[in-house]
């Protein structure tokens, strides 16, 4: 590929993206890829066997019960999420080939927690409860009886509506970099996670992106308060979970209400924003007198 990169002799080929399952009982092999040692000894050449990784380059991977996938496979989905960049190396020799692709996760949180690591490289979490409203119930249960007999027809009933949303999101893609993030949205982005102790840059880079994507989304340039809001409710709250497992997910709702709160309003109230001899600006920890700093003498005998 790079050679034929250097000549500018590549084919482009246009495919959708592929959706690759990844199954809890998969060993590393199948997820890698492995070498075709028969080729290497009766041709000489290196041939791979390309593993799920491979197949999912550009695509989606799919891990159902994300949270009991073996430590070993987490391991290697972590090392090619941070490269992009899958590397098998058997019996001497050494084959890479690019591992780009989004990872996406669903699990039961009663079945056990999400190990950090883990927990920082997924970028978004979405919460789904049960509804409560008897007549929303019944319209799920309808449509997944009428999927079961008749997909075909079921699908074609909702093509219009998931044409829409296929265009909004083509349009979203062509004018997200168009969208205008003002520098004291990046300062607000990191008072919040400092706020919360979250000690990763992803989450800063995180947020930055998931409200410039809601604000494509809606076909906007600018980043408004909806694209912060819609941030705040996904990025943030299972990184605290996986830091802190003895808060509760109230607690955890309440800590981040109450620290956007009081950020927000420090950037609304230009006053406050502004520290002086008696506070330490707007997020100060202590209501009392901050006294004025004042610089030593220094004696030169006392100096080695």
């Amino acid at each position: 590929c790079i050679e034929r990169k250097e000549r500018k002799s590549i084919e482009t080929e246009f495919r959708d993206m592929w959706l690759v399952n990844l199954p809890l009982g998969v060993t590393e092999d199948m997820v890698c890829g492995s070498l075709s040692i028969d080729k290497v000894l009766t041709e000489g050449i290196r041939a791979l066997h390309p593993g799920l990784l491979a197949k999912a380059n550009r695509g989606i991977l799919y891990v159902d019960e994300i949270n009991l996938l073996q430590d070993h496979i987490v391991d290697v989905l972590l090392d090619s999420a941070a490269s992009g960049v899958n590397i098998i190396e058997r019996e001497g020799i050494s084959v890479s080939h690019p591992s780009r692709f989004v990872l996406v996760g669903s699990m039961n949180p009663e079945e056990g927690d999400l190990r950090p690591q883990i927990a920082d490289r997924l970028g978004l979490e979405v919460r789904i409860k049960a509804p409560r409203d008897p007549e929303l119930r019944a319209e799920i249960t309808k449509r997944v009886i009428e999927f079961d007999d008749h997909p075909k027809k079921f699908i074609k009933n909702y093509e219009d509506e998931q044409e829409k949303l296929r265009q909004r999101i083509l349009n979203a893609r062509n004018v997200l970099k168009e969208v205008q993030i003002p520098s004291s949205v990046y300062e607000f982005v990191s008072k919040i996670v400092n706020e919360l102790e979250i000690f990763s840059q992803r989450a800063d880079i995180t947020f930055i992106r998931c409200a410039r994507a809601n604000a494509a989304l809606n076909n906007r340039k600018e980043i408004l308060e909806d694209d912060l809001n819609t941030a705040m409710d996904l990025v943030f709250e299972h990184r605290i979970q996986s830091l802190h497992y003895e808060m509760t997910p109230e607690e955890i709702k309440s800590k981040i209400a109450e620290v956007y709160g009081k950020i927000k309003e420090a950037y609304e109230n230009t006053k406050v924003l502004q520290p002086n001899r008696e506070t330490e600006g707007p997020l100060k920890h202590d209501d009392g007198s901050q006294k004025e700093f004042k610089r030593q003498s220094v004696d030169p005998d006392k100096v080695d």
